[in-house]
This record gives structure tokens, sequence and C-alpha cells, in this order.
């Protein structure tokens, strides 16, 4: 196992100390976007400001994963030249969202002797060392490492403990893998794009980091990020990032359940969802007509249907999507008191009744948010379909 993206001090950053200019690529399913930013400083403290964007509909990507090198390469290229033309700069390196490769989330607990001597910042890389080792497997990789909590012989969740003396010094950290196949497939295309890879960050986090406000990760809070392929969450408490998770469903499962459901082509059922879909009811629903262009070859007539038929084949499919993402979550012991909150994000968020539909589900309120923080984001882009690329 390697670690691509290397263990960051702080807990809320997904790496190092941000350089004046950065690129960040999220590559989902149904778009790929390039940012480039700058750090510049504000009466508030540093800042970085979006200067360059460029982003056009996904090609040879499928729920996240490259699955044709070249045609993948292709689209990130022009995104990223796009980006640099708008900020009239290149870039050489960039920092890159992931959904794919079975991300996998686990806690590890780590102690060592101190023998009552006080606690130095080599002992904490050594134990932050022994711990992440733990997580060590076979075609696995390393994406982020966060320390949940220290411990100081009975003495528990300690943030830095550092200067204090004891007997014993434990650690629980979070540690973040994925399969390395995938991984390797997007570095090669990164660097087909003539691009070095600065790091990886999981999707579900990068969008937290953009959508979700200082209180609610330190308080608690579930970001769910609802992709075109996957939709995957992200958990924070206590200001780090506990657990993550995702299922292989999204929006473009809506699309091809409406266009079987209405016996329309997929670019037809695409903007239908996106006009007319909800997952609330309306009382006008059956009485409103929607207007179904047919299949190639099965006729020449324009069809027709009621909005209340094109909502009851998205609500299912939503309603699946968020309970087996609840249930997963459950399955692992993650806190998600109700008193916590619940943030969507992603394109799919946008569809209506979305919130409605997970705050049934999960039994608690949930709202949709949109990037904050980051200056320099067009209208076109400061929506939550661009959380992810805006928290990198």
């Amino acid at each position: 196992m390697s670690a691509l993206w290397p263990f960051g001090q702080d807990r809320q950053s997904p790496g190092p100390a941000r350089p004046a200019v950065c690129a960040a690529l999220d590559l989902g399913s149904s778009k790929i976007a390039c940012f480039i930013s700058k750090t510049e400083e504000t009466a508030t403290g540093m800042r970085p400001r979006v200067v360059g964007v460029g982003h056009l509909p996904a090609r040879g990507m499928r729920a996240g994963s490259i699955v044709d090198l070249d045609v993948a390469r292709d689209t990130i290229r022009e995104a990223v030249q796009r980006a640099e033309k708008m900020a009239g700069l290149a870039v050489s390196m960039a920092t890159v969202t992931l959904t794919a490769g079975n991300i996998r989330s686990a806690r590890i607990r780590a102690e060592s002797v101190l023998s009552s001597r006080e606690v130095s910042d080599r002992d904490l890389k050594r134990l932050l060392d022994a711990a992440i080792a733990e997580a060590d497997a076979p075609d696995r990789v390393i994406l982020h490492a966060f320390p949940l909590g220290w411990s100081v012989d009975d003495s528990r969740g300690i943030r830095d403990p550092r200067g204090m003396f004891g007997h014993k010094l434990g650690v629980s950290v979070h540690v973040i893998t994925a399969a390395a196949g995938p991984l390797r497939n997007l570095l090669n295309c990164i660097q087909a794009c003539h691009l070095d890879l600065k790091g990886v960050v999981v999707t579900p986090y990068a969008a937290g980091l953009a959508a979700l406000t200082d209180d609610e990760i330190e308080l608690g809070a579930t970001l769910i990020d609802m992709g075109a392929g996957t939709t995957s969450a992200a958990v924070f408490d206590n200001g780090a990032l506990v657990h993550v998770d995702t299922v292989p469903i999204g929006g473009s499962h809506v699309t091809n359940d409406v266009a079987r459901g209405l016996s329309t082509p997929l670019v037809a059922a695409e903007r239908i969802k996106i006009l007319y879909g909800s997952a609330l009811d309306s009382p006008d629903d059956d009485r409103e007509m929607i207007e179904v262009p047919p299949l190639e070859g099965a006729s020449d007539r324009m069809g027709t249907a009621p909005r209340s038929l094109l909502n009851a084949i998205i609500r299912p499919r939503l309603d699946e999507t968020f309970e087996m993402l609840r249930d997963r979550l459950k399955a692992a012991g993650v806190n998600t008191a109700k008193d916590q909150q619940l943030v969507l994000t992603g394109g799919a968020a946008q569809l209506p009744g979305a919130s409605e539909v997970a705050t049934r589900v999960f039994g608690r309120q949930a709202r949709v948010s949109r990037p904050h923080g980051v200056a320099g984001l067009g209208d076109a882009v400061s929506g939550p379909a661009f959380a992810a690329a805006s928290g990198i």
C-alpha cells in the first residue's frame, strides 16, 4: 500500500498548505470541471479566489471511473485549457476528486508506552505512522488519515497531547483507502494531460468542506453528495471527518428509469426530468400533461404522459438511494443523531423534493447547500453541482 495523498496537519484540510495558484479537477460521470484559484489576503485571513473555470459534459467516465482513457484525457485536457484561458495562466499540477475505487473507511486504535515523559511531536508522528500501517492491505492506497482523538493514560478525547505527561499514549485514526487500479488509471490519465497529480480527495469530503459551516463540522453533520453515477456520504463530528461511504446509484439512474418508463430516448428523459420531474406530489399532477418524444423508429408522433406518472417513476429511485445509504451508515455504527445536520450537494440534489425524501428517510431535516467561502464563483458554477470542485 502507498500513501498517494499524504497525511495533513490540519484535520479539515485535504492536504498541505494551499499554494499561491492551484487547480482542482472534479471528475464526475456527468461533467468534468476544472477550477483554477489563487490565494488572496483578506481582512479575515487568506482566502481562495477562483480565477479560471472550465467545465463540459463528461466523456470516457462512468460512476467516477475512467472507462476510456483517450476520451477521458481529451475531455480533461479541454476543461483545463478552458480554465487556463479564463485565468490567463497555465497550471502544471492538479488535485483531483475521487468517488470510484471502492472507497473504504476504517477506524484504527494504536497505543505506545511513554515511560512517564513528556509527549513530543516525534511521539505523535511515530504513533500515527503505526496506526496508519495497520490499514495495510494488498492493492489498496491510503488517501486520507485523520486523528479523531488522543489519550494519555486514562484521559481520552484529547485534541493535542503535546507537552502532557503520562505512561501511555493512544490515538484513534480514521483512515480512508481506495482500490489501487482505478487510481493508477486516474494517474495515467492526468499525466497524459501533462499535469502532475498533487493529491486526491474523496468527493464527499471535498463537497463537505465547501458546503458545510465550521460549526456544522464541529457539532456534527452528514454531507450527501448526489452525483450522476454515485451517491456518497461524508460524516463529520467534533471537527473531523469520521466516515465516508458510497452507493452506486445516482441521477443517471433516475434518467434511465424515466427513459424506460416513458419509452423515450435518454436525452429526452434527462430534459423531461430536469424540466418537470419532482419527488413531491401536486394536486395538478394528474391533469398536467408532458410531451414525450418517442423512441427512434417507434412512432413519428409525439406522445404525452401525466406529470404524476413521471413523479411516480422518480420517487422510488430516490427512496432506494437514501435508504441504501442510511442502512450502510447504520451498519457501520456511524453516529447520525437527529440533532445533527443533513446537507445535500451534487447535481442530483437539485431535483425538487430530494431534500424532502431525505428528511423522511433519515428522520431529520435535510437541506440543499451550495459552496461558500470561495470568492470568484460565477452564477453558473456556484450551485450544488460544483461543491466538490470548490472544496478542494
